[in-house]
């Protein structure tokens, strides 16, 4: 194991990922089955209705096996600490894989219903089957769909779950890093966020989500209070990333 943290960009699992990134931007899989792969390991091997060890299996199969492109444990602590400080009532995620980043917001806030959007309904089965071993699928609901896609998912959230004026108390962004700045300003524009909401951006430096991060710097003190945490790639050390925690003044 310490090997593998110490040097893991010589994995071939990595090497197998970068030659699925157009995979992942139209399916949300890697395209080698990975995926389905970790959900097995998961049923198989992390005891049911225990998120901690559901969440610590998720991480081994991505150390020892394959590498998954979720948040990762190193850069989930500040997810994790990010989401203590909002104590949200409801959090939203855009971005839901093998559904790791909602399966920790909601441990973080046991007290919160959890909402994920995923592009690609093969994540949300996985996801959800991931959900049900850990014992939350009770508080942790998978949208199908993007906030791209002209309103439709938005509405969806607002007409199906309720979301309305000032509802999100955190929103994690971990999906297409081209999409941040885009679905945020719909977000928004729909007033859902309040003064406090905090707002959780992965993978801001590596893949790079350089518009939403100028938009950030540009707001510094206007609309939002950002705080950018240097961390690396997830389940890995050799390549840098950043984190970046936004709070809404409103």
């Amino acid at each position: 194991m310490d090997l593998k943290r110490r040097i893991p960009l010589l994995r071939w699992s990595v090497w197998r990922m970068a030659t699925g990134a157009r995979n992942i931007s139209r399916t949300g899989q890697i395209g080698d089955g990975r995926e389905a792969a970790a959900v097995d390991y998961v049923l198989n091997h992390a005891r049911a209705g225990d998120i901690d060890d559901v969440l610590a299996t998720i991480d081994r199969f991505a150390y020892e096996k394959s590498m998954l492109i979720n948040v990762g444990d190193e850069k989930g602590q500040l997810l994790d600490a990010a989401v203590r400080r909002a104590d949200p009532s409801v959090a939203l995620e855009l971005g839901t894989y093998v559904g790791y980043g909602a399966l920790r917001i909601a441990r973080a806030a046991p007290g919160a219903k959890v909402y994920s959007v995923e592009l690609a309904e093969a994540n949300a089965v996985n996801a959800r089957r991931i959900w049900a071993h850990a014992g939350v699928a009770d508080r942790v609901t998978c949208v199908v769909g993007t906030i791209g896609d002209g309103g439709r998912t938005l509405d969806a959230l607002a007409n199906e779950h309720g979301f309305g004026s000032g509802t999100i108390d955190l929103l994690f962004l971990d999906h297409d890093k081209d999409a941040y700045l885009d679905d945020l300003k719909s977000i928004l524009d729909r007033g859902w966020l309040h003064p406090g909401s905090i707002a959780v951006a992965d993978n801001v430096r590596v893949p790079g989500a350089p518009q939403y991060r100028g938009y950030m710097r540009e707001q510094q003190g206007k609309t939002w209070n950002t705080t950018e945490h240097k961390t690396h790639l997830e389940y890995q050390s050799m390549v840098s990333d950043l984190v970046l925690e936004s709070e809404y003044l409103g």
